[in-house]
């Protein structure tokens, strides 16, 4: 399964735009950390690198919320 590497602006909505698809990790992580670079006057857009069978699923789970991790024990 590849990685896709997707442009995200929040505001006024949360939109994604793939910058570029990948078969290895460390080709996706290295695209989204150029492209960081090159958008860094741009605060409103952040790049994601994300796994998935194809585009669609790739995007559903950037849609998708993460609950936070329960605080216990020291870390509380």
């Amino acid at each position: 399964m590849p990685y896709f590497v997707f442009k995200v602006t929040t505001f006024p909505f949360k939109q994604f735009e793939l910058s570029g698809q990948f078969d290895g990790f460390k080709e996706a992580s290295s695209h989204a950390k150029e492209m960081r670079k090159l958008e860094s006057g741009n605060e409103k857009a952040g790049f994601k690198v994300m796994f998935g069978e194809n585009q669609l699923q790739a995007e559903d789970l950037l849609n998708q919320e993460r609950e936070p991790q329960p605080m216990t024990g020291e870390d509380y």
